[in-house]
């Protein structure tokens, strides 16, 4: 078809779709959009039978993008979706229009859709702000090609070239309530990253160039949650107010509106705010950004490839198809957080990336990011746990819970004295294998139930305790992995098979447990205990660096950080937690190894290996460079 009108629209989409993966097909769509520009209009028939093919939707998404950035093909192949009986192309053709002119005749459907819940309503009103704005479409964040804004106008209105005063670092969670107690880690989205970020913050004060730390988290029925002097040097923790229940993150898009006027309030009452750093491809980093942008505040960007590598994985697995990618992505938002991530970064002053096992390898091929024209930008920075909390818990359970035990500790340990209580005599004199975290299906909470009943070898060696969730009142991810745990261990009889379901708790309870394990409880569980992750991704770990910081073997998913920190064989286990039999097999192993003479050493050796690298102080000054590197005011 060399020379034909729509040729460069042609070779653009055969690329797309016989890609050799889907994040390449994805990442087409920029290509497909420069062909689009250049053939005009002769462009729409190949866009509209790209759109409706129902073998390949994924090239029907990237189709639809890039027919929305010219006014003729967009009327010719977008609008009409407007009206589709497809949910995920209605998604995209308003999301995409944002990126082109103005269209009369898209108004009133985007008007009427705007007032529509859900991602659909606030894709349909971010096309029609963006239509009215003077900036365009180049102010679209999630709908931008992301490629052309490196670097936000840095400090712009912030400080000014003799200013001694520390920095002020703005850190955002939007989907827990964070006021630094973590009474309520491991319930709905309140995971690693709660814990982290208080620790963070107050670690952060340590250092001298920073005067001022901002935690910004949600705050429900339209409660501002401030301290008494925002102004004032330390930790604050702000509430970014949101209408309605509490939802889980994948179901905040709504929120856009709502979240960008509370963190706008927040920041510029706080003011000056020298840099924000964000950590996730979701509403609150959307909003955030535009903030960012808004009032000159530049930010610093924890660049990790989620989605992509979960699409990777599962297009491996064959559970994600070119045929299934619709609908896929209509309920799990994966293009949308594939491209925000993408604006975030190029709009980011500075990126922090985890350690990982192949780092330039999947900065290359997962989020197609050249580390050698990037490296000015780039800094490797492990995540971190504070270990004080985890010493002394592993003292005060060391007393027997006895006198000598402080009354939260001796509390604790009531609490998993009342748990072992209901396992029949029987089962007492076995170890407990442990794990921690947000009952979702990403943590594989559910899989390790599984797992653990389905292998004899599992069940008669150990009992099972899972601690994370919302029990009385579950959110749509907790109820379905309630559910499946439930079909695989009925409730009634989870304490008479092994299983102990905790619910959440606060993170003192939990690093009290944990020390707990290791040792045992008398009459009540053996020592020797070992913790599993059996998460499908870990970008990095937290509760894992926590139990090996408490001295317990780990068995954890070989993908993502644990690889650079686990030690095969000798602290921990690493494999693909995808499968319940390996997963069986590994927690068995994982206690032959708790069990084993040098048991003590190897635990004590963990504990060392994460104080020596991982300690939250060590981040703290890490990250602490970076901010003042985006303000030009170099290291420590």
């Amino acid at each position: 078809m060399n020379g034909s009108p729509a040729s460069s629209t042609q070779r653009a989409l055969d690329a797309v779709r016989q890609a050799p993966s889907m994040l390449t097909g994805l990442d087409g769509m920029d290509d497909l959009t420069d062909a689009v520009r250049a053939d005009g209009a002769a462009a729409a028939p190949l866009l509209r039978a790209a759109v409706h093919d129902p073998t390949d939707t994924l090239t029907a998404v990237v189709a639809v993008h890039a027919a929305g950035v010219a006014g003729p093909t967009a009327a010719a192949v977008v609008v009409p979706l407007l009206g589709s009986a497809v949910p995920f192309l209605r998604e995209h053709a308003a999301w995409s229009l944002g990126s082109g002119p103005p269209l009369a005749e898209a108004v009133g459907p985007l008007t009427a859709m705007a007032g529509d819940g859900g991602l659909l309503g606030t894709l349909a009103r971010a096309t029609l702000e963006t239509w009215a704005s003077p900036a365009g479409a180049s102010s679209r964040g999630a709908s931008s090609r992301g490629a052309d804004s490196r670097g936000a106008d840095v400090g712009a209105g912030a400080r000014g070239p003799h200013d001694d005063r520390g920095l002020t670092v703005a850190q955002l969670f939007l989907h827990a309530d964070l006021d630094g107690s973590l009474l309520h880690a491991g319930k709905g989205d309140t995971g690693g990253i709660a814990t982290l970020l208080v620790q963070l913050g107050d670690a952060l004060l340590a250092d001298p160039r920073v005067a001022r730390v901002l935690t910004l988290s949600r705050s429900h029925h339209g409660q501002d949650r401030r301290p008494d002097d925002p102004l004032a040097p330390g930790h604050h923790y702000l509430g970014v107010p949101l209408p309605g229940p509490v939802r889980h993150a994948a179901d905040t898009w709504h929120l856009r509106e709502a979240v960008r006027d509370g963190l706008r309030r927040i920041l510029t009452a706080a003011a000056p705010v020298d840099v924000l750093h964000l950590r996730m491809a979701d509403v609150g980093a959307w909003a955030a950004a535009e903030v960012a942008e808004e009032l000159g505040i530049p930010t610093v960007l924890t660049l990790a490839p989620d989605p992509h590598a979960l699409i990777a994985a599962r297009e491996d697995a064959g559970s994600l198809t070119r045929t299934t990618f619709g609908a896929v992505d209509h309920v799990e938002h994966l293009v949308l957080r594939v491209r925000l991530l993408r604006h975030l970064a190029a709009q980011a002053a500075a990126l922090v990336v985890f350690p990982r096992p192949d780092l330039e390898r999947d900065l290359r091929d997962l989020l197609h990011l050249d580390p050698g024209t990037e490296a000015h930008r780039l800094t490797v920075v492990p995540e971190g746990i504070d270990l004080a909390p985890l010493d002394r818990a592993a003292r005060e359970v060391g007393v027997a819970g006895g006198s000598g035990t402080p009354p939260a500790s001796r509390d604790a340990l009531c609490e998993l004295d009342a748990l072992l209580a209901t396992l029949p005599a029987e089962r007492r004199g076995l170890p407990l294998v442990v794990s921690v975290g947000r009952l979702h299906r990403v943590k594989g909470m559910a899989t390790l139930v599984e797992a653990w009943a389905a292998d004899p070898a599992c069940t008669l060696r150990c009992n099972l305790l899972v601690v994370g969730g919302d029990l009385e009142e579950p959110t749509d991810d907790e109820a379905e992995q309630l559910t499946r745990i439930g079909t695989t261990v009925p409730p009634v009889l989870a304490p008479a098979r092994g299983l102990l379901l905790a619910g959440h708790r606060p993170q003192g309870t939990v690093v009290t447990w944990l020390a707990a394990v290791r040792r045992g409880r008398p009459g009540l569980c053996a020592p020797g205990g070992v913790y599993v992750s059996a998460s499908l991704k870990e970008e990095f770990g937290i509760a894992i660096l926590e139990a090996m910081a408490s001295g317990l073997v780990v068995v954890a998913p070989r993908e993502g950080g644990p690889a650079t920190y686990v030690e095969e064989g000798v602290t921990g286990l690493l494999v693909d937690t995808t499968s319940p039999a390996v997963l069986a097999g590994a927690v068995v192993r994982a206690l032959d190894l708790a069990a084993a003479p040098d048991a003590a050493d190897r635990g004590d050796h963990a504990r060392a290996v994460v104080a020596r690298r991982f300690g939250i102080a060590r981040m703290a000054s890490s990250l602490a460079d970076v901010y003042a590197g985006v303000l030009g005011e170099g290291g420590s």
